[in-house]
């Protein structure tokens, strides 16, 4: 009779073959917070105890790879970007939405790369995807800007300047929860109506798409798929 660890176990999926899938997602969320995302797969897969061969059975890029192993997170994303436009407070919306996203940055110190490169433009999929998410968190910055929350000199380039400077604090104090959490209040702060006073710099070309994250901080190009 066959063990019942090794009975198929899910869609597809023997017992082992999803320890060694669990095992490997866990491998790469730790190589990936060490040495960013374009860590060699190698790499990945000694962590884990497997072969090369079998993670790449699994995960035949490394897109599917930082998917499956931010997946959870990037649900969290998108679950409080669609709770933040269905608050009828568009600024406790935009708020919630800030936290979120830079306390999945303190949990998962890889997560700032991987939601970068989430969704790349390599199918129409993804970029339909990254564009809605987009269009969607305008929309609610225009919202908050209209109930004379948010400053109406705010542009998007300043959230992606505010979870840059975020993920470099939390990547020199990995452990410094009251840090990050003040360092968040005070930009949140910073983006209320009535801490407008007086003319801003023009913004940062900088935006979501392009924010260079990397595990140590320097500017790295966005991987290729495998």
């Amino acid at each position: 009779m066959v063990e019942e660890s090794s009975r198929i176990a899910g869609p597809g999926l023997r017992a082992d073959a999803r320890r060694n899938r669990g095992r490997i997602l866990v491998a790469a969320r730790a190589v990936f917070a060490e040495h960013g995302i374009d860590a060699p797969m190698a790499a990945v897969a000694r962590r884990a105890g497997v072969g090369v061969a079998t993670l790449y059975r699994r995960f035949p890029t490394r897109d599917d790879l930082v998917r499956a192993a931010f997946a959870q997170q990037m649900e969290t994303c998108a679950r409080a970007l669609t709770e933040a436009l269905a608050d009828p407070d568009p600024w406790r919306g935009f708020q919630r939405l800030v936290e979120t996203a830079c306390e999945l940055q303190r949990e998962e110190q890889g997560f700032s790369a991987a939601f970068v490169a989430a969704f790349p433009d390599s199918t129409v999929e993804h970029a339909q995807a990254r564009e809605r998410a987009e269009r969607d968190l305008m929309t609610l910055v225009r919202r908050a800007q209209a109930a004379g929350a948010l400053r109406a000199d705010f542009h998007p380039s300043d959230l992606a300047v505010a979870l840059l400077s975020h993920c470099g604090l939390v990547t020199a104090l990995p452990r410094d929860g009251a840090a990050s959490r003040r360092l968040v209040a005070y930009l949140l702060q910073s983006f209320r109506a009535e801490a407008a006073h007086g003319a801003l710099p023009p913004p940062s070309a900088l935006s979501l798409r392009g924010l260079p994250l990397a595990a140590d901080g320097s500017r790295r190009q966005r991987p290729s798929k495998n």
